[in-house]
């Protein structure tokens, strides 16, 4: 069996910096046309002039003969000015700016601590039609760390498009059926991104046979309900939801440690693992449009016009990958087969 899709984008990746990116790069850069680059970094992308920079070090890392766009976000804090907002949208280049609730996950101590902080921003981003790209949880000690997600969309994101009710929203990797309802009741300008990792694993996969600490990733995968509804709405047809790997990778001493980093690293096989999963549920024709249209749409970019094609082919996935000088990567997967090949 073989299947040709329109090349499709991955609305929301991990890159890191340095050494690390140009062990990463080559695989998604072999697969997407596109990708939305988070601004996690150490210091974070908090400029149109770092993200510049930024976007630099990537184009410059690209294999030769690959074609591949980073397009640039930037990393919402409490002091983000509107000025910044509007050198965003002028440069081109910076596609939505990055909401981490400070603590939530890698990388975000310096997010927002209050969204009514970042008021002025925000107002300036729904004006000018700058998409806001949200890691939809709450860091409340107090909220479940399963509820996170279900709480986040009741006080924070609810509230949110009330006081901003034109300001476009990807609600980034959901997790939850709580999530997909009220993507589904809201209005054109909230959307999701969904990863594969989160429509092929539910939350037992990461205590099968023992702790697996490389399918450890935030948001945490829920019960099997939720993958179900995630699956369904991935497969549905429906415009409002986009592929997004959250591909995160980490090197293999910060995975398996006292205090493990979180993320999938899932770039080696990103569309591999999709089409697995719209073929469990028989909708593989259905692979073309979340991946390679819907994204554009929200984003109001042109769609792609080459065309990659996938085969039924058995491969194993590598045990494990460089990442730097001195370091490995484990993927996710490691050592198993799978029956899908990007040719």
């Amino acid at each position: 069996m073989r299947i040709e899709i329109t090349r499709p984008d991955d609305w929301h990746l991990h890159l890191r910096d340095g050494d690390a990116m140009k062990s990463v790069l080559p695989h998604s850069a072999r697969q997407f046309a596109r990708a939305i680059v988070m601004p996690n970094l150490d210091p974070p992308v908090t400029s149109v002039d770092s993200a510049a920079a930024y976007r630099y070090r990537i184009l410059s890392a690209i294999p030769p003969g690959v074609a591949f766009e980073p397009l640039m976000t930037l990393y919402l804090t409490d002091d983000t000015p509107p000025d910044e907002i509007r050198r965003a949208v002028e440069s081109g280049f910076v596609r939505g700016v990055k909401l981490y609730p400070s603590g939530v996950t890698t990388q975000s101590d310096a997010g927002v601590t209050a969204l009514e902080k970042c008021d002025a921003a925000l107002s300036e981003m729904e004006k000018l039609g700058m998409p806001l790209l949200a890691h939809g949880e709450v860091r409340d000690p107090g909220v479940d760390v399963f509820d996170r997600e279900s709480v986040f969309i009741e006080t924070v994101l609810q509230p949110l498009l009330e006081r901003h009710p034109a300001l476009r929203v990807a609600l980034e990797h959901i997790t939850t059926k709580d999530a997909v309802d009220f993507v589904l009741s809201s209005g054109e300008n909230l959307a999701a991104t969904i990863t594969a990792h989160h429509l092929l694993y539910n939350r037992n996969a990461i205590f099968e046979g023992g702790l697996r600490p490389h399918r450890y990733c935030l948001p945490l995968p829920k019960r099997e309900i939720h993958r179900a509804a995630l699956l369904g709405a991935a497969t549905s047809g429906n415009p409002k939801f986009m592929l997004g790997t959250d591909s995160a990778p980490h090197g293999r001493r910060l995975k398996e440690a006292d205090r493990g980093c979180a993320g999938c690293y899932t770039a080696h096989a990103a569309l591999e693992f999709y089409a697995e999963a719209f073929e469990s549920v028989g909708a593989i024709d259905r692979l073309e449009a979340f991946a390679s249209f819907n994204g554009p749409d929200f984003y109001r970019l042109p769609r792609n016009t080459a065309k990659i094609a996938l085969e039924k082919n058995d491969w194993t996935i590598p045990k494990t990958f460089s990442f730097g000088e001195n370091e490995i990567l484990i993927p996710l997967r490691a050592g198993e087969v799978l029956h899908w090949k990007r040719i």
